[in-house]
């Protein structure tokens, strides 16, 4: 279970070193390389509650193998694909199956582990996503510079496959049985509100990443403008649904527990400055400066191993500091990330204060992340964890999403503007887009001075 989880966490992470090689194989767009790195997380964030409710109503063991065979399908697919295209949809349809898949595995822990032994259980689930990030970075790297046989960066999604395969094979010999008595007693789906959602999603996000390249055209403007209409409508649609003893998507009173309102500002900030960083980065680092993927993926490595440190040992820090993590980790944050852009200003390599500034970006996010994360669910009644739980990892994708659709934007419309592309024109736009960056985790830390209503 927790090496499916693994290698669909490595996906959100492991595009990122391979998105400049695929643009210039591929001749792909700004737009269409934030498509490729977005389209994995739309249709994850979209579906993600959808998946865990066919896991209640079907069987963990079964949506879990049927999600990683979708999982493993799509990763060959985008691994062959021969347009850009084509790689956008199957990443579509990746982040679909991991939607599906990645809700039955805290169930099944859940469910089949008792006492110490599901401790230990969990405490490996938190490792997996700890490491995640940092290995997608350094695996990408590697794969793609190994150009294994000439086929460049394909090897990123390839990888899944013969993993994948394993997997189904020795899942469904050893996964447990699913419980048949359980099944169909849970809530429904909710396919309207998915519709809505889904829809509100799309509109919000094409006209971002394609508006730029494209000038802004009013199609842009009315896609977003339609987009606020669309949200409208499903909340109102969740609120009906709700007092008619129905079963929404996102249940309007967890969204007025005290606290989970604050938490899903400052998820949505902490994830969108993560994604936004790692996009234009990684853009300036293989772009701007020429570096190789795998030195690429190597530079992230401070970030990513800090950030699964502090991550595991955060509640394990004095009992004085636990009420500043969230304001403190989120200006610190700021302050890294303004950092990286200053050190790298004019076409420089940063030096040794690079990675002392990047170790600081990982810090920043783990504290505003985590804290956030677990004090959100700590308020909620015991009935509404499930759906607290699965509204908060909603946001946390929408958030990589926004990150690097605003961000990714910034960035690219920066460098367009200053024309002639190299190193010092590259690091401009991204100096200018880690300011944005800073200044978006300046608004979390003020969202977590804001004390939670009693």
């Amino acid at each position: 279970m927790l090496v499916g989880q693994f290698m669909a966490l490595l996906d959100v992470f492991i595009v990122n070193v391979a998105v400049p090689t695929i643009g210039s194989e591929l001749h792909a767009s700004g737009a269409g390389l934030q498509l490729v790195v977005a389209g994995y997380s739309i249709s994850y964030a979209v579906l993600l509650i959808t998946g865990a409710r066919l896991g209640d109503r079907l069987g963990h063991r079964r949506v879990y193998l049927t999600g990683l065979t979708l999982f493993t399908a799509a990763s060959l697919a985008c691994g062959l694909a021969r347009g850009t295209g084509e790689l956008i949809a199957f990443r579509l349809v990746q982040g679909a199956g991991s939607a599906v898949m990645i809700p039955q595995v805290l169930s099944l822990i859940q469910r089949h582990f008792t006492g110490e032994a599901r401790a230990r259980a969990l405490g490996a689930y938190a490792a997996v996503l700890a490491t995640g990030a940092a290995a997608g970075q350094v695996l990408g790297g590697l794969l793609v510079s190994a150009d294994l046989f000439g086929t460049g960066w394909r090897p990123v999604f390839l990888v899944n496959v013969p993993v994948g395969a394993v997997l189904l094979v020795v899942g469904g010999r050893v996964l447990p049985r699913d419980d048949v008595r359980a099944t169909g007693r849970s809530r429904g789906l909710d396919l309207p509100g998915l519709v809505l959602l889904a829809a509100a999603v799309s509109l919000f996000t094409v006209p971002l990443v394609l508006g730029q390249e494209e000038d802004w055209p009013l199609w842009s403007w009315l896609s977003l403008t339609a987009a606020a209409v669309v949200f409208a409508l499903f909340c109102g649609y969740e609120s009906r649904l709700a007092r008619r003893g129905g079963a929404p998507l996102i249940a309007p009173r967890v969204l007025r527990h005290p606290g989970i309102a604050l938490a899903v500002f400052r998820l949505l900030a902490v994830m969108a400055v993560n994604a936004g960083f790692l996009f234009s980065l990684t853009l300036h680092l293989q772009g701007g400066l020429g570096d190789s993927a795998l030195r690429a993926g190597l530079t992230f490595a401070p970030t990513a191993v800090v950030f699964g440190l502090v991550g595991l040992t955060w509640r394990n820090w004095p009992a004085v500091w636990q009420r500043a993590l969230i304001p403190g980790g989120f200006l610190l944050a700021a302050a890294s990330v303004a950092g990286v852009g200053g050190v790298l200003r004019n076409g420089g390599d940063g030096g040794p204060w690079l990675y002392v500034a990047l170790a600081g970006v990982g810090a920043g996010l783990a504290l505003g992340f985590g804290p956030t994360l677990a004090g959100a669910l700590a308020t909620v009644r015991p009935e509404d964890a499930a759906d607290a739980g699965g509204l908060l990892v909603t946001v946390a994708q929408l958030g990589q999403l926004t990150g690097v659709a605003v961000f990714g934007t910034l960035f690219l419309d920066r460098l367009e503007s200053l024309g002639a592309p190299g190193a010092y024109t590259s690091a401009d736009a991204l100096l200018a887009c880690t300011y944005a960056l800073a200044a978006t985790a300046v608004l979390g830390a003020v969202s977590g001075l804001v004390r939670r209503r009693r």
